[in-house]
Protein backbone atom coordinates (compact mmCIF):
# COMPACT_ATOMS: atom_id res chain seq x y z
CA UNK A 1 0.00 0.00 0.00
CA UNK A 2 2.94 2.69 0.77
CA UNK A 3 3.94 1.86 -2.82
CA UNK A 4 0.68 3.28 -4.05
CA UNK A 5 0.93 6.42 -1.78
CA UNK A 6 4.61 7.06 -3.19
CA UNK A 7 3.25 7.33 -6.79
CA UNK A 8 -0.06 9.22 -5.89
CA UNK A 9 0.56 12.79 -7.08
CA UNK A 10 -1.47 14.17 -4.25
CA UNK A 11 0.12 12.30 -1.72
CA UNK A 12 3.66 12.24 -3.06
CA UNK A 13 4.26 15.20 0.03
CA UNK A 14 2.69 14.55 2.88
CA UNK A 15 -0.19 16.59 4.29
CA UNK A 16 0.82 19.56 6.83
CA UNK A 17 0.22 18.51 10.34
CA UNK A 18 -3.02 19.45 11.78
CA UNK A 19 -1.26 22.12 13.88
CA UNK A 20 0.34 23.65 10.37
CA UNK A 21 -2.15 23.33 8.53
CA UNK A 22 -4.48 25.07 10.66
CA UNK A 23 -2.22 28.04 10.95
CA UNK A 24 -2.23 28.28 7.06
CA UNK A 25 -5.38 28.12 6.51
CA UNK A 26 -5.78 30.91 9.33
CA UNK A 27 -3.64 33.26 7.78
CA UNK A 28 -4.83 33.01 4.27
CA UNK A 29 -8.34 34.00 5.64
CA UNK A 30 -5.91 37.07 7.38
CA UNK A 31 -5.06 37.72 3.79
CA UNK A 32 -8.09 37.17 1.68
CA UNK A 33 -11.71 37.70 1.53
CA UNK A 34 -14.46 35.99 -0.51
CA UNK A 35 -16.46 37.45 -3.23
CA UNK A 36 -19.89 36.96 -1.60
CA UNK A 37 -18.80 37.99 1.69
CA UNK A 38 -17.52 41.23 0.07
CA UNK A 39 -20.93 41.69 -1.36
CA UNK A 40 -22.90 40.77 1.76
CA UNK A 41 -20.81 43.20 3.63
CA UNK A 42 -21.42 45.78 1.53
CA UNK A 43 -25.17 45.36 1.20
CA UNK A 44 -25.79 46.23 4.89
CA UNK A 45 -26.09 49.58 3.54
CA UNK A 46 -24.36 50.98 6.60
CA UNK A 47 -20.34 51.68 6.68
CA UNK A 48 -18.76 48.20 5.88
CA UNK A 49 -15.62 48.82 7.73
CA UNK A 50 -13.27 48.57 4.60
CA UNK A 51 -12.74 50.16 1.33
CA UNK A 52 -12.97 47.90 -1.91
CA UNK A 53 -10.72 49.09 -4.96
CA UNK A 54 -10.28 48.05 -8.29
CA UNK A 55 -6.50 48.24 -9.00
CA UNK A 56 -7.42 47.57 -13.12
CA UNK A 57 -6.95 50.03 -16.03
CA UNK A 58 -9.10 52.77 -16.84
CA UNK A 59 -10.62 50.47 -19.79
CA UNK A 60 -11.15 47.69 -17.45
CA UNK A 61 -12.86 50.13 -15.09
CA UNK A 62 -15.17 51.19 -17.90
CA UNK A 63 -16.08 47.63 -18.46
CA UNK A 64 -17.52 46.73 -15.33
CA UNK A 65 -16.59 47.49 -12.03
CA UNK A 66 -17.77 46.64 -7.70
CA UNK A 67 -20.33 49.63 -7.12
CA UNK A 68 -18.87 52.05 -4.55
CA UNK A 69 -15.10 50.71 -5.71
CA UNK A 70 -11.97 53.40 -5.26
CA UNK A 71 -10.40 53.10 -8.93
CA UNK A 72 -6.57 53.14 -8.35
CA UNK A 73 -4.38 51.26 -10.81
CA UNK A 74 -1.39 49.36 -9.39
CA UNK A 75 0.94 51.39 -10.78
CA UNK A 76 -0.46 54.62 -9.11
CA UNK A 77 -0.89 53.43 -5.73
CA UNK A 78 2.60 55.00 -4.76
CA UNK A 79 1.55 58.27 -5.64
CA UNK A 80 -2.22 58.48 -5.13
CA UNK A 81 -2.61 56.18 -2.35
CA UNK A 82 -2.22 58.83 0.61
CA UNK A 83 -4.66 61.10 -1.22
CA UNK A 84 -7.52 58.60 -1.76
CA UNK A 85 -7.14 56.04 0.80
CA UNK A 86 -7.34 56.23 4.65
CA UNK A 87 -4.78 54.48 6.42
CA UNK A 88 -6.98 53.27 9.39
CA UNK A 89 -9.78 51.40 7.13
CA UNK A 90 -9.00 48.33 5.69
CA UNK A 91 -8.36 47.93 1.59
CA UNK A 92 -10.02 44.67 -0.02
CA UNK A 93 -8.21 45.07 -3.33
CA UNK A 94 -9.49 43.12 -6.90
CA UNK A 95 -8.56 42.70 -10.39
CA UNK A 96 -9.80 41.04 -13.03
CA UNK A 97 -10.11 37.01 -12.02
CA UNK A 98 -8.33 34.21 -10.83
CA UNK A 99 -6.00 34.34 -13.49
CA UNK A 100 -4.88 37.48 -12.81
CA UNK A 101 -2.44 38.63 -10.27
CA UNK A 102 -3.03 42.58 -10.36
CA UNK A 103 -4.73 42.71 -6.75
CA UNK A 104 -1.75 40.70 -5.14
CA UNK A 105 0.26 43.39 -6.79
CA UNK A 106 -1.62 46.36 -5.41
CA UNK A 107 -1.92 44.50 -2.09
CA UNK A 108 1.69 44.07 -1.69
CA UNK A 109 2.02 47.90 -2.78
CA UNK A 110 -0.66 49.18 -0.26
CA UNK A 111 0.81 47.15 2.61
CA UNK A 112 4.27 48.10 1.77
CA UNK A 113 2.48 51.40 2.74
CA UNK A 114 1.15 50.85 5.28
CA UNK A 115 -2.27 49.87 4.71
CA UNK A 116 -3.76 47.04 5.93
CA UNK A 117 -5.07 45.03 3.08
CA UNK A 118 -7.02 41.71 1.53
CA UNK A 119 -7.16 40.54 -1.74
CA UNK A 120 -10.72 39.79 -3.12
CA UNK A 121 -10.75 36.16 -4.26
CA UNK A 122 -12.00 36.12 -7.68
CA UNK A 123 -12.19 39.30 -8.87
CA UNK A 124 -14.07 40.92 -10.65
CA UNK A 125 -14.96 37.96 -12.77
CA UNK A 126 -16.63 36.06 -10.21
CA UNK A 127 -17.96 39.52 -8.83
CA UNK A 128 -20.09 39.00 -12.10
CA UNK A 129 -20.12 35.25 -12.17
CA UNK A 130 -22.08 35.29 -8.57
CA UNK A 131 -25.28 37.61 -10.31
CA UNK A 132 -23.72 40.75 -8.21
CA UNK A 133 -24.62 43.92 -9.62
CA UNK A 134 -21.83 46.37 -10.98
CA UNK A 135 -21.52 49.26 -12.61
CA UNK A 136 -20.28 50.58 -16.03
CA UNK A 137 -19.78 53.84 -17.88
CA UNK A 138 -23.34 53.08 -19.24
CA UNK A 139 -25.02 53.02 -15.53
CA UNK A 140 -25.73 49.67 -13.54
CA UNK A 141 -25.99 46.16 -14.47
CA UNK A 142 -26.34 42.58 -13.40
CA UNK A 143 -26.57 39.56 -15.08
CA UNK A 144 -27.93 35.98 -13.84
CA UNK A 145 -25.60 34.03 -11.65
CA UNK A 146 -23.56 31.04 -13.19
CA UNK A 147 -25.05 28.07 -11.44
CA UNK A 148 -21.31 26.83 -10.92
CA UNK A 149 -20.19 29.30 -9.02
CA UNK A 150 -23.49 30.61 -7.23
CA UNK A 151 -25.66 27.08 -6.93
CA UNK A 152 -29.08 27.76 -6.04
CA UNK A 153 -29.13 26.69 -2.08
CA UNK A 154 -25.29 27.97 -1.25
CA UNK A 155 -26.50 29.47 1.30
CA UNK A 156 -27.07 26.21 2.77
CA UNK A 157 -23.66 25.24 2.12
CA UNK A 158 -21.63 26.67 5.09
CA UNK A 159 -19.51 29.21 2.78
Amino acid sequence: MSSSIAVNPVLRVAPAAPSAAAAHFRASLAFHADVSDVAAALATGGDPGFVVLDSRSTESWDQGHVPGAVHLPTALIPEQAGALLDKSVPVVTYCWGPGCNGATRAALALAELGYQVKEMLGGFEYWVREGFAFETWEGRERRVADSLTAPVGAEECGC
